[in-house]
């Protein structure tokens, strides 16, 4: 059995404690060829750009590669792969609508609507439209909801993945729908 053959039948936690013990690139390859295409979609689906999903991609790894000891197997190595490139992209796209100055203040300052939204809002409304509204909203509520409804991610998994509680992370997706609601009504109201 060839040397790759015998790092690719290990387990991720057996890779990363094989890197952290020896520090062989070779492990550490492994990780990268196994989660960077994953990692690439992501940040091109949460930044809209390929050449800053691929700069993103390889600045991610970098800081995986830095933190691979803090990798305490509370939650799958994916899981905290993930997370590491939704945080990344996020605070990517913060600091880019920090420039920009778009009407977020707006929709933060959005009446909070009393009843649950229901998913069948978010789930009928034409592609064109939802890509329109999700550009619109907060990174981190447009990021939650295609975690929810693009990756069909549990409430646990998106909590593993920010860190989060799940009671959070529930009240995070209805504020997300809310302002989701909230934008619709204002860009589409004059066609209703």
């Amino acid at each position: 059995m060839s040397r790759q053959a015998q790092i690719q039948a290990l387990s991720d936690s057996e890779i990363i404690r094989e890197y952290l013990r020896t520090q062989r690139s070779d492990y550490f390859s492994m990780l990268y060829r196994k989660y960077a295409d994953k990692v690439y979609r992501k940040c091109v689906t949460l930044l809209k750009d390929q050449g800053k999903a691929e700069d993103a991609t390889q600045e991610i790894f970098v800081k995986v590669m830095m933190n691979l000891a803090n990798f305490n197997e509370k939650a799958q190595f994916s899981t905290w792969v993930y997370s590491i490139t939704y945080n990344f992209c996020i605070d990517i796209i913060r600091k880019e609508k920090k420039s920009k100055n778009l009407f977020v203040d707006d929709i933060e300052r959005a009446p909070d609507v009393a009843d649950e939204i229901p998913d069948e809002f978010l789930l009928s409304m034409e592609i064109k439209r939802l890509r329109i509204i999700l550009d619109k909203i907060p990174a981190d509520d447009h990021a939650i909801l295609l975690m929810k409804y693009q990756d069909d991610m549990s409430i646990k998994e998106i909590a593993d993945a920010l860190n989060k509680t799940e009671s959070a992370v529930k009240m995070k997706i209805k504020r997300a729908k809310e302002k989701s609601q909230y934008v619709y009504q204002e860009l589409f109201k004059d066609e209703e």
